[in-house]
C-alpha cells in the first residue's frame, strides 16, 4: 500500500487483507470506529454462519449469491439486492446456497473481531 491510499477514512477494498474463518467463508473488516463496524462477509457454496447471537445490532445487504437466513424463529431465502435486520440479542445463522457476499453492518462495533 502506498502512503498517498493510506487513510482512516478511505478504505480500499484491495488493500484489506481477508480473514479466513473456514474453508467456505472469510471475511474483510472495513470502516469502524466504537459505535458502528462494516464488515465483508464472503461464501462458498455450501458455508454456514452457525445459528449465534450478539448484543450489536445487526444491517446486511446481500451483494451477491443466495443464502438460506433464519432469524429467530424465520427462514427465509435471500439473493442479491435483498437485506436484513437483526435486533441485539435474536438468534440468527445462515446457508449458502449459491456463491455470495454479506454486507454487514454492526452497532456497536464488534471488537471481539479485532481481538482474535
Amino acid at each position: 500500500m502506498n502512503n498517498l491510499s493510506r487513510s482512516k477514512e478511505f478504505l480500499f477494498g484491495s488493500e484489506i487483507e481477508w480473514e479466513q474463518i473456514d474453508p467456505k467463508l472469510k471475511r474483510q473488516i472495513h470502516g469502524y470506529d466504537d459505535k458502528i463496524m462494516l464488515v465483508k462477509v464472503a461464501f462458498e457454496e455450501g458455508g454456514v454462519g452457525a445459528i449465534h447471537s450478539h448484543h450489536h445490532s445487526q444491517v446486511t445487504y446481500v451483494e451477491s449469491g443466495e443464502f438460506e437466513m433464519t432469524i429467530g424463529s424465520q427462514v427465509r431465502t435471500i439473493k442479491a439486492g435483498d437485506s436484513y435486520y437483526i435486533p441485539p440479542f435474536i438468534s440468527h445463522g445462515c446457508v449458502c446456497l449459491k456463491k455470495g457476499v454479506l454486507i454487514d453492518v454492526f452497532s456497536p462495533m464488534r471488537d471481539e473481531f479485532l481481538n482474535q
